[in-house]
């Protein structure tokens, strides 16, 4: 059993952009045995708004900022795919 202040100081070292970043690995790992263009690129779109959307005080700027390419590149990805 962990102790509550382990648990504490472990999770200190996060704040919110690292957890939507890996919310954005988990769901494209989960989407790739799906090979389909259209739901990656929806993924990459959706999660560039919510880094877009996200409080400034709860993250750095530069996971903010990510979200500008991440939404670019999502609508690219959709209007190639067939």
């Amino acid at each position: 059993m962990l102790s509550p202040l382990v648990i504490d100081t472990f999770l200190l070292n996060y704040h919110l952009g690292h957890i939507v970043l890996f919310g954005l690995l988990v769901s494209l790992l989960g989407a790739a045995p799906l090979k389909s263009q259209k739901v990656i690129a929806s993924i990459l779109a959706v999660f560039g708004v919510v880094f877009l959307m996200a409080p400034y005080t709860t993250m750095p700027p530069t996971f903010i900022l990510l979200g500008i390419p991440l939404v670019l590149v999502g609508t690219l990805l959709w209007t190639m795919a067939r």
